[in-house]
């Protein structure tokens, strides 16, 4: 059975759905906001046309997933499966962002147990690439349990390269919320 790159999933606080084209509108509005991206390598992502060279990168992705608070239909963000090694059996889960509404109150955390959980059916780790300096982002991974594992260039699609460390979590690693 083929990874299910773009699953629905939902817990009791989100519901994650294929991203649409038509969903460009209502995630840029949670997106335009600057304070979300402060630690991010690309940080003017807020503006829109850098938001619509990452949203055609996520359209094209065919991994990306929309981020519904499943209480209120709000669109809270964005996250994204990507480059599965069915070989070496793991995935890159990352791309994600929050509305900061949302941050501290558990939903990063359901986001990664629901994606982790549909990985699991597929792989025996999954690798997040995370920007060197985004702090937030890194004790996220670490309170999830993902080790450090080392570091890497890399090039989000239409934009420069950045220095990014990869947190790893493997299965036996994983503990579920």
């Amino acid at each position: 059975m083929p990874f299910e790159l773009q699953p629905h999933l939902e817990d009791s606080l989100i519901r994650l759905r294929p991203l649409r084209e038509t969903d460009f509108e209502s995630l840029y509005a949670t997106a335009s906001d600057p304070l979300i991206w402060e630690q991010h390598p690309n940080r003017n992502r807020y503006q829109r046309p850098v938001f619509e060279t990452y949203f055609r990168g996520a359209m094209e992705s065919g991994g990306a997933l929309l981020i519904l608070d499943r209480a209120t239909d709000q669109v809270l963000g964005s996250s994204r499966f990507y480059d599965f090694n069915e070989a070496a059996r793991t995935i890159c889960i990352g791309y994600t962002f929050l509305a900061r509404s949302h941050w501290g109150r558990g939903y990063n955390e359901h986001l990664k147990s629901l994606m982790l959980e549909h990985a699991w059916g597929f792989v025996d780790a999954a690798l997040f690439h995370v920007g060197a300096q985004n702090r937030r982002s890194r004790r996220a991974m670490e309170k999830l349990g993902a080790t450090l594992i080392g570091e890497a260039p890399v090039a989000y699609y239409g934009e420069p390269s950045n220095l990014n460390v990869i947190y790893r979590i493997g299965r036996e690693q994983w503990q579920r919320l």
